[in-house]
């Protein structure tokens, strides 16, 4: 047996701490509180320690990454479970091949040189029994991603689908939701998902309600769209009474920073209404994601192939680049190249696309869509998004749970990846003093274990699964930058995972 003996003990609901202990056996946890030590307990002295829940990172895209055994970027950030298939990403299902996944979910998935390393899995069944199998340091939950629904039946098409394709991809949903998936998710600003109807959401969403697991959505819009965006997804949940997660909820772009009151308003009352409904968010003000999605939906039709043909097609990438320039909501000096394919353009991670067009001599959406081509689409960028004040409102709303949203590049990968959770409860908990310790922890343990309707983990218990974070309050923090964002967190001591050390002191 384990003895974690007089820490601070956080249980993970929100309440205060108070000075206890925590007795482990096995995998499960025995006593909590005022554990008398016994001569044949394994002691691990906390004094002037905090003892929480294992940290559960609600949201995602690390589906490949959880399956390699010495991967540690999560679990040194005191992280024991990962919920991965967000945004309308999965890596499952296909149905002949996994080339036609593969091309759609790459840039979020698997960047750089996993584009070829035959990645996929043809249902949830085989990628959950793999995430059994090698993810012995990370217990993993997986929504399924309605974008790998859609290319599995219909591929990169954007037209609605046939009733047959409808058939189709009900039944892959309902398979993946009975094979053990934690729920579904929507990717409603990247294609094809983009192209899904109301009629479409609304069937889909049906079948998640029915199985009582989480529906989560990267809406159609954060930015000059955004409470319209809000509302259709309230709308689905009022007509389907599927349990709604808002994934990353804020308003985009300097001119859109107003309507987050809206958006805040909108939820609140459907909350009030009887409505299902949270968010979630990163503790920071820029966001990633891939350069594509600034193009407009009709140059995607037809996956990779079809949209460089487009680009390369002088009309047609002068129209594309007009409407880049109308419907961004980030200036181009706010958006920041993370990651691309090629040696001869890694010097240009780390530079704007403005500063790129500068030393170019061209317009800047004219060099984004020159980079594209020259990356066969394969590029990462970082944007800034949110004020300061938005940031801290969303975070310290009852409704959020904290992410960390986190994915790989080949280059400079967002510095959530690394340090998101050090993050919260160093500077923005104890240096800035937006939440209160035991409230932060609840956001990243009770809080995100309820969203994923888990009765046995997400806080300190007896019976619980012994997911434990043992941390150091006064020295937590990230060390994470955009300049330098692999750099390893302080403060977090041992991690422990089904009973078992697996970082700190003993692993």
């Amino acid at each position: 047996m384990l003895l974690l003996r007089n820490g601070l003990l956080f249980d993970g609901s929100g309440s205060q701490g108070v000075r206890g202990s925590v007795l482990l056996d096995g995998e499960r946890i025995l006593e909590v509180g005022a554990v008398v030590d016994r001569s044949d307990y394994r002691v691990l002295d906390c004094e002037g320690l905090a003892i929480a829940p294992g940290f559960i990172d609600l949201h995602s895209h690390l589906d490949l990454q959880v399956l390699e055994g010495g991967r540690i970027e999560k679990i040194r950030q005191g992280v024991t479970s990962e919920v991965v298939g967000n945004c309308g990403f999965s890596p499952f299902p296909f149905i002949d091949d996994a080339h036609g996944l593969q091309e759609f979910a790459a840039g979020i998935l698997a960047p750089g040189d996993r584009w070829n390393e035959g990645w996929g899995w043809r249902s949830a069944s085989e990628y959950l029994r793999a995430a059994e199998e090698r993810s012995s340091k990370m217990n993993v939950f997986s929504l399924v991603g309605h974008g790998s629904l859609r290319v599995a039946v219909a591929g990169q098409s954007q037209v609605p689908l046939s009733s047959g394709e409808m058939d189709r991809i009900s039944g892959l949903l309902e398979d993946a939701l009975g094979a053990g998936c934690a729920g579904f998710s929507t990717g409603l600003m990247y294609a094809p998902g983009s192209s899904a109807g109301s009629d479409e959401l609304e069937h889909l969403c049906r079948i998640v309600a029915r199985s009582g697991k989480l529906y989560a959505t990267h809406m159609r819009s954060y930015a000059g769209g955004l409470v319209a965006a809000v509302r259709e997804q309230l709308a689905l949940a009022r007509a389907t009474g599927c349990r709604l997660q808002i994934s990353h909820l804020q308003a985009a772009g300097r001119a859109n920073w107003g309507l987050q009151q809206q958006a805040l308003d909108e939820i609140e009352a459907a909350r009030a209404e009887g409505i299902d409904v949270e968010f979630d968010i990163y503790p920071y003000q820029c966001g990633s994601t891939v350069l594509t999605q600034w193009l407009p939906a009709w140059a995607l039709e037809g996956g990779r192939a079809a949209m460089l043909s487009r680009l390369r097609d002088r009309d047609r990438r002068r129209k594309i680049a007009i409407e880049m320039d109308e419907t961004s909501a980030q200036l181009w000096s706010d958006i920041t190249i993370s990651g691309v394919e090629t040696a001869r353009n890694a010097v240009l991670v780390g530079k704007t696309i403005a500063e790129m067009a500068e030393a170019r001599g061209v317009e800047p959406a004219e060099a984004a869509l020159e980079l594209l081509i020259e990356e066969e689409g394969a590029v990462n960028v970082i944007s800034f998004n949110q004020s300061p004040e938005n940031l801290r409102q969303l975070l310290s709303h009852s409704l959020c749970s904290v992410i960390s949203d986190g994915f790989h590049v080949k280059g400079k990968a967002h510095p959530r990846l690394y340090g998101t959770f050090p993050e919260l409860l160093g500077e923005v908990t104890r240096d800035w003093g937006w939440l209160k310790l035991p409230e932060a922890i609840h956001k990243i343990t009770g809080k995100p274990a309820a969203r994923l309707g888990l009765r046995n983990r997400g806080f300190v218990r007896p019976n619980y699964f012994a997911d434990v974070t043992v941390f150091d309050p006064a020295k937590i923090q990230s060390h994470s930058s955009y300049e330098t964002p692999d750099r390893e967190p302080q403060g977090i001591v041992i991690v422990i995972k089904d009973g078992r050390i697996v970082y700190g002191q003993g692993a």
